[in-house]
């Protein structure tokens, strides 16, 4: 148990590293040529190398190398899953133990931050206006290259504070919202305007933005949980407005004696993680599916059963209970697997006459998230749902790009993946303007 659990349940689970932990810790690495675990980031941070400035003591040498890569490094360090990245390409991972690599880029990150500086080399090639819509992660990294290349970029947000799950939809014993924040103070002194309360769609035009800006980006994520369509669901709170809650307004956050938490992604595990550790006396994951198909990551898993969470596998809501306005339990019935479906994953489907009833009297769902809905409105093309774009993030519209969440039709959507598609639309639109 760690300081901050002894004096916030939700506060960052893992302590910072100790200026003597993080020397110890940095000299073991073995600084391999041709690093696995600079290719296993998304971002492809030279991890040997920010270690090895750590390991001398060069700790806003080691945070510009991060930078270089990675303008959000203090965010992906705590919520990265590294287990399956970094860590789990390390070469120690088999016979020793990886180097804690997440925890060596918080620590040079954390220590910049304590010194109020922010290493990142700017130039003045870039010239003319850019807008981006969301600041969220991809919005961000987006705008905070573009301004190192000296464009103006003007972010517009719909909502009140930036930094978009980061701030809102994390779980602050992964990420407390104060770090998002500093990143974007951090990337305001880049020249990076930041506008809230402007929303595409009501005070904003994409067809004015498109006049008015040299290219506009797109990172608008997606937008709330879909609907099960079940009796009584008007009474299910929803996943990311309960981790909300847990962040920004943690008086208003509901518990119970028993709280179901419907689905089995990062998200609902975040879900019932606030709910057993502001005091329910259970919680229960429902999920249709089993732990093989389940998508949190392993680790999370882990660590959501040793909090004492229960799990009903292979189990679909089918009716909230409900008596003078109030749940008094959870109706499931059993599922089996069959056939696969076009993501490979088997489909599940009732066994008649398995009804069942869970004794809960608040019910979460974390079930995953609509796609964009905007895309037709705004003539934008869509795969899936989501958002098309070319290989260099380039919808069908003229000078409109788009990243992060609001693409990813395939493979897993992650902060870091938000992080690298701003990046790399970042390069692309500078590729584009100055061979206008």
């Amino acid at each position: 148990m760690t300081d901050a659990f002894l004096t916030d349940p939700l506060g960052e689970l893992l302590p910072p590293l100790t200026t003597q932990e993080a020397l110890v810790e940095s000299n073991r690495c073995l600084n391999c040529y041709d690093a696995p675990c600079t290719h296993a980031c998304p971002t492809h941070i030279d991890v040997p190398r920010f270690i090895k400035k750590i390991s001398t003591g060069n700790l806003i040498g080691s945070a510009a190398a991060i930078l270089e890569s990675n303008l959000l490094g203090a965010t992906c360090s705590r919520v990265c899953p590294v287990q399956e990245l970094c860590e789990g390409a390390c070469v120690l991972q088999h016979e020793h133990r990886p180097i804690t690599i997440g925890r060596l880029q918080r620590f040079a990150m954390d220590a910049a931050a304590s010194a109020g500086v922010f290493p990142v080399k700017m130039s003045s090639v870039g010239k003319g206006k850019i807008a981006v819509v969301g600041a969220g992660p991809a919005g961000l990294s987006c705008a905070g290259e573009l301004a190192k290349l000296g464009y103006e970029v003007t972010v517009l947000e719909k909502r009140d504070l930036p930094g978009g799950l980061s701030t809102y939809g994390i779980i602050t014993l992964r990420e407390p919202k104060e770090i998002a924040l500093y990143e974007v103070e951090m990337l305001s002194r880049l020249g990076v305007k930041v506008e809230s309360g402007r929303e595409l769609g009501c005070s904003l035009s994409l067809t004015e933005l498109q006049k008015s800006y040299d290219a506009v980006f797109l990172a608008l994520g997606l937008e709330a949980s879909p609907n099960l369509g079940i009796p009584g669901e008007e009474h299910i709170l929803d996943g990311l407005d309960y981790v909300e809650r847990s962040k920004i307004r943690r008086s208003e956050v509901e518990l119970g004696n028993h709280v179901a938490v419907i689905g089995a992604g990062n998200t609902a595990i975040d879900c019932a993680t606030i709910a057993k550790r502001l005091g329910s006396n259970r919680v229960t994951v429902v999920y249709r599916r089993t732990d093989k198909e389940m998508t949190a990551y392993p680790h999370e898993y882990e660590f959501i059963k040793a909090e004492g969470v229960e799990f009903r596998f292979l189990s679909q809501p089918s009716r909230v209970l409900v008596e003078a306005g109030k749940v008094t339990g959870l109706e499931c019935v059993l599922m089996q697997l069959g056939a696969r479906d076009s993501s490979d994953r088997p489909i599940p489907t009732r066994i008649s006459g398995s009804e069942f009833v869970l004794d809960v009297d608040l019910v979460v769902k974390a079930i995953g998230q609509e796609k964009p809905s905007l895309a037709k409105s705004l003539g934008l093309e869509t795969e899936r749902g989501y958002l098309k774009v070319n290989e260099d993030f380039q919808t069908n519209l003229p000078g409109v790009f788009a990243g992060g969440d609001c693409v990813r039709h395939r493979g897993a959507a992650s902060t870091v993946m938000a992080v690298q598609d701003g990046k790399l639309a970042a390069a692309a639109i500078h590729k584009k303007l100055v061979n206008a």
